[in-house]
């Protein structure tokens, strides 16, 4: 399934206010202080996918946690124990990688943790939260019950939320946890982070979009080509060094994705094509999109248990919903081929690590064309966690 975003418009001052390069700044500093923080790789791989290259992010070995979500959780935790002091315990649900943040970031200022899961996470998470100092309860057939234990536990005790998706009355932490995730992407403007891209040539074939797509796009086209992102950021005109043409993120919740599209629209405009990516069996933010305000999903199962998310976070959505160009959903069996592929490529991930790799192999012609994704393109994916659960 696939939904080219019609509400699509520019990145806006409200935006930046949300998450911007300045956040991410501000948190590559902070973490640059820390022993176990570098940047993490990026692995390009040729003429995948019908590309010129794939930039693919490998965060499987991000500070010794394994996913992406280590800038998360423990920034978050670090601001919080910053700005209120230790001695209040942190509670948090978890599928597995982002309780094993907040743990870590719980130890590093000696303050204790307690994390929900629910009965489907592998029990090799909660060894490793419990390496890491945490109290793991288990609670609940799913990660929603996890999050409802967790939320009374706080509520009970006087403890810590820390949680990676936002709801009505409940968003500054997440905030903070989304702006730890743009480090990631921060580090992909490094000087010699990306080769360059060359400037995109008109397009000499490939499959054209039936005649109702391709009038959708025009009209798409003509909105974004009339318009401007906000004035004052780092934006730099498509094609420029170090602009990936595409970037393809997965989603649970959406808290990655949308804190990847706020960074890229601010530092390289509004001419990056930014496509979403979620499990069949869970797409709360395209059916959100659909609709035009958070919506929960009844899905059907799915091996993508870090994807698995029946509602959206609502920083998530607000800035998705305008800042994202398709919405795409993708099978278990095609993000596994997807992990496989990889494998062979020397870039070594889990299904749910590879699943934006999976959207952009799995993108129909129509939607290609409608993104001008072709042989000269540089799509950026995130391989956001490791091949295997945790030992």
């Amino acid at each position: 399934m696939e939904y080219l975003n019609p509400a699509r418009a520019p990145y806006t001052a409200h935006d930046r206010a949300l998450i911007g390069t300045e956040h991410a700044r501000q948190a590559r500093a902070h973490f640059a202080r820390h022993p176990s923080y570098r940047p993490t790789p990026v692995r390009t791989i040729p003429d995948l996918a019908g590309t010129e290259a794939v930039h693919v992010k490998d965060e499987s070995g991000r500070m010794g946690l394994g996913s992406f979500k280590a800038l998360g959780g423990a920034y978050a935790v670090h601001l919080l124990a910053e700005h209120e002091g230790g001695g209040t315990p942190f509670v948090c649900a978890s599928a597995g990688n982002h309780g094993i943040s907040v743990a870590s970031g719980a130890a590093e200022v000696g303050v204790d943790c307690v994390v929900y899961l629910s009965e489907g996470v592998p029990e090799a998470f909660a060894q490793r939260l419990r390496g890491l100092g945490a109290e793991v309860r288990r609670s609940g057939e799913d990660y929603e019950a996890s999050m409802a234990a967790a939320i009374q536990a706080a509520e009970r005790n006087g403890w810590r939320l820390v949680a990676d998706s936002s709801w009505n009355g409940y968003t500054g932490i997440p905030l903070d946890v989304m702006r730890g995730y743009t480090v990631l992407f921060d580090e992909l403007a490094d000087p010699g982070a990306l080769p360059a891209v060359p400037a995109q040539t008109a397009r000499t074939g490939g499959p054209a979009a039936p005649p109702g797509a391709r009038a959708g796009l025009e009209a798409y086209s003509g909105r974004l080509n009339g318009s401007s992102a906000v004035t004052g950021g780092h934006s730099t005109p498509h094609g420029a060094a170090g602009a990936p043409t595409h970037v393809f993120l997965q989603a649970g919740v959406g808290g990655l994705a949308a804190a990847g599209a706020a960074y890229v629209r601010d530092r390289w405009g509004e001419q990056p094509k930014i496509v979403v990516v979620e499990p069949e069996g869970a797409p709360c933010l395209l059916e959100s999109a659909r609709a035009g305000e958070p919506v929960r999903v009844q899905g059907g199962r799915t091996i993508l248990g870090r994807l698995d998310c029946p509602e959206p976070s609502v920083i998530a959505f607000q800035l998705l919903h305008h800042l994202a160009d398709l919405y795409m959903t993708i099978t278990d069996d095609q993000a596994a081929d997807a992990a496989r592929l990889l494998a062979g490529h020397g870039v070594h991930l889990s299904e749910c690590g590879a699943a934006g790799a999976a959207g952009l192999l799995a993108l129909t012609p129509a939607s290609r064309d409608a993104l001008g994704l072709d042989d000269a393109s540089r799509p950026l994916v995130v391989g956001t966690e490791g091949p295997v659960e945790p030992k």
